[in-house]
């Protein structure tokens, strides 16, 4: 297995805790593409800022206009809150810029430095951007490499609500960093826009309550299947009146995954409906050489679903650009497979 998805694993796995709710409105462009902050409006009168995270708190003085993301999905959360940064750090894909699909088109002709380096961050090569904010919410950072990023320029790390350096649910990431770009009221904004979204689909989708579901990586790892059960990485289908079924508890690893020996598949007959994260035909192939993917139920039934490369990325980000994504391609997918 390759080292990036393996920190795609241990980064899923770090935080299962639900947020509060939250949201954006988006503000309008003055500087150059790819600069730093877009024209922030109001936004400048509240500076300077405080913001408390896991390592205390951090004052911002001005109106930032630098921005540096050292993690590896907060990229999506400035350009939602109009705000390019000018440095993205490469988590997996390969995409432009460390930009996926779904927030291309708010990065405009802009062409962020990427920063490729997962397991040790450059802090020469940040120090050289001449940041006024960096931004890690969602970077793994441990004490000593933030107090090295705080004589840079002012780091934010994540709450540390949720027990974990890396992920934490996309309402609390949104808001902090929205808290740190003086644009809060934006932030609070998109937290609500999306969380009503999922509300509303929900309400739109009846036949999805309480249905068990299972969302699984995809292939096989070391002779398993790996599920993730109920929490953070499942939220997307919790918030849409799913539920997770308490047969994959037996197969735990840890609080996030569950491990099921490819002999013991039929576990996953406690899913109605299996969503794999497939990120390329040749994933899809895999599973199905293994005979007794083909009995499951949700297989024979057509209620096993495969994701694609695009979709998969946007589930692992979770973000409140990533999710609206998922809602538009997955929720029809789930309606075909479970009819009114």
């Amino acid at each position: 297995m390759s080292s990036v998805t393996l920190t795609r694993r241990m980064l899923l796995a770090g935080s299962l805790s639900a947020a509060a709710l939250a949201g954006l409105t988006a503000c309008n462009s003055s500087a150059a593409p790819g600069t730093g902050t877009e024209a922030a409006g109001p936004a400048a009168s509240v500076f300077p800022v405080t913001v408390t995270h896991k390592y205390g708190d951090t004052v911002i003085p001005a109106e930032p206009q630098r921005v540096v993301v050292v993690g590896f999905t907060e990229q999506d959360i400035l350009l939602a809150l109009g705000v390019t940064p000018v440095a993205t750090t490469e988590w997996y894909g390969d995409q432009p810029y460390a930009v996926w699909p779904w927030a291309t088109g708010k990065l405009g002709d802009a062409k962020p430095v990427v920063i490729k380096a997962p397991d040790k961050l450059p802090l020469e090569q940040i120090a050289a951007l001449t940041p006024d904010l960096i931004i890690g919410t969602n970077a793994g950072l441990d004490r000593a490499v933030y107090d090295s990023l705080t004589k840079i320029a002012p780091t934010i790390a994540n709450s540390g609500k949720h027990d974990s350096d890396w992920f934490e649910p996309w309402p609390d990431q949104t808001l902090l960093v929205g808290k740190a770009l003086g644009k809060e009221a934006a932030a609070q904004q998109l937290v609500d826009d999306l969380s009503r979204r999922f509300a509303d689909e929900a309400a739109a989708h009846p036949q999805f309550a309480r249905v068990p579901a299972i969302f699984l990586q995809a292939p096989y790892y070391e002779g398993c299947a790996i599920a993730y059960r109920d929490g953070l990485s499942t939220e997307f289908l919790t918030d849409l009146g799913f539920v997770i079924p308490a047969e994959l508890t037996p197969f735990a690893r840890d609080e996030a995954q569950a491990y099921i020996p490819v002999e013991k598949m039929d576990v996953l007959n406690a899913g109605q409906v299996l969503i794999w994260a497939t990120e390329d035909d040749k994933a899809k192939a895999e599973l199905e050489k293994n005979k007794l993917f083909g009995q499951l139920e949700a297989v024979k039934a057509g209620r096993s679903l495969y994701t694609g490369g695009e979709l998969a990325g946007a589930i692992y980000f979770s973000t409140v650009l990533s999710l609206p994504y998922v809602l538009d391609r997955l929720v029809p997918q789930l309606a075909e497979a479970l009819p009114a």
